[in-house]
């Protein structure tokens, strides 16, 4: 006689299905954080002096220290907090370039930026005076930075048409039926033409490792590099990722652990700058995935989901090598291309938010056009001058409102 067969019990399947949706979610939130920016990363860390091994070395740390911080806030706040690194500021690297010191003065500025990000959340004040800095003018900074990271993946169209024109038209297709793949999508695109590249003899074998491994460099100070790097480091990422991590969250109805989150963030990137990492921060983007109604319907059980992708982005750190060893077998150009198609919708937003105030356009504009312009003055890059140059024609020019 046959048996019955067993039944779940409805409270088990409902439990079932309720997790489903944040473990889903999560996992989701780290691929896409992962791969729609992480070309970006590499862009960023090999222009201002890493060999590839330290940039893998960078990659592998923020993504390991980043996954442990989430994991830790999500479950002691019960919040969808979620991290990332900082792609704004590994774009500022991108157009800082070597300074005084080389990669050690790079990584010692990696490690101040720690500190100042740490001590907004021990500090009020420091805050404070961050919200003084004109929100037009730090965007506009970060929009002249994007520039010449945005134009390549139309110089390598005009250079490498055949390599280029897959990646920008996956790209394209994919803004118009799936945005939120784009990035990965036009990233799978270019890792299949670095296959074929390789396959039909367009480069030599592969060289690197494909096994994780932290590399340490001894960090060196220099003026021209706190200058040129950590502060401007700093500015974008609060400004670019920070504070909007908190507005998304708030967007949902959460309230961030500010103090909480700015330590752990401050502390995780001081932990990882002599392995290579730049900055970590609140994810922004990505952090609707976690905290939206993809996560399920029960807004209490949603921090699970941030809790899920702090564990996605421990596996992700596992293939963080074997994807810098192929990439560094690119065609020239092609992951520039890559980083720069995922900063386009960043530059927008950017060049948005510095223009909308009528009476900030003109020190934005010459915020924006000094930035763009790579100027180096005593070995500080534009990023910093940028800034300079803002505040001084917006005071220049409030000084003549306020007399007329």
């Amino acid at each position: 006689m046959p048996h019955p067969s067993p039944t779940v019990p409805a409270g088990t399947a409902n439990r079932s299905r309720h997790l489903s949706q944040p473990v889903g979610a999560g996992i989701m939130t780290a691929l896409v954080g992962f791969t729609s920016s992480f070309a970006v990363v590499l862009a960023g860390l090999r222009a201002v002096g890493a060999t590839p091994a330290q940039a893998a070395s960078g990659l592998l740390a923020l993504t390991l220290v980043f996954g442990v911080g989430v994991l830790w806030l999500s479950w002691r706040s019960r919040v969808p907090v979620t991290l990332a690194w900082s792609t704004p500021g590994a774009a500022l690297l991108a157009g800082a370039g070597t300074v005084d010191g080389g990669w050690p003065a790079a990584v010692g500025a990696f490690l101040v930026t720690g500190v100042l990000i740490g001590l907004t959340g021990l500090i009020p004040a420091l805050g404070r005076l961050l919200a003084r800095i004109p929100a037009s003018l730090a965007q506009a900074m970060l929009a002249g930075v994007l520039l010449s990271l945005c134009l390549a993946p139309f110089t390598a169209l005009g250079t490498s048409p055949q390599q280029a024109a897959p990646v920008i038209i996956c790209w394209l297709l994919m803004i118009k039926f799936a945005p939120r793949w784009s990035v990965p999508a036009s990233l799978a695109v270019a890792l299949a033409v670095i296959a074929i590249h390789l396959a039909t003899g367009g480069a030599g074998k592969l060289e690197g490792g494909y096994l994780p491994a932290l590399t340490w460099t001894a960090p060196a100070f220099s003026v021209q590099a706190i200058a040129g790097i950590a502060l401007p480091l700093f500015i974008v990422t609060m400004a670019s990722q920070n504070i909007p991590g908190v507005a998304v969250l708030k967007s949902f109805g959460y309230t961030t652990p500010w103090a909480p989150s700015m330590l752990v963030t401050g502390a995780g990137t001081m932990l990882s700058a002599p392995f290579g990492g730049h900055a970590m921060n609140l994810a922004a983007l990505s952090a609707a995935l976690a905290a939206g109604s993809e996560a399920g319907a029960d807004r209490s059980r949603r921090w699970i989901a941030a809790f899920t992708s702090g564990l996605a982005y421990l596996v992700l750190a596992l293939f963080s090598a074997a994807l810098v060893t192929l990439v560094s077998a690119a065609p020239p150009g092609l992951l520039e291309a890559v980083a720069g198609l995922a900063l386009i919708g960043t530059l927008a937003a950017s060049v948005s938010s510095a223009l909308a105030v009528a009476e900030e356009r003109i020190a934005a504009s010459v915020t924006f056009l000094v930035a763009a312009s790579g100027l180096s003055i005593a070995g500080i890059g534009a990023a910093f001058w940028a800034l300079a140059a803002g505040l001084l024609v917006r005071w220049v020019l409030k000084d003549r409102r306020t007399q007329d």
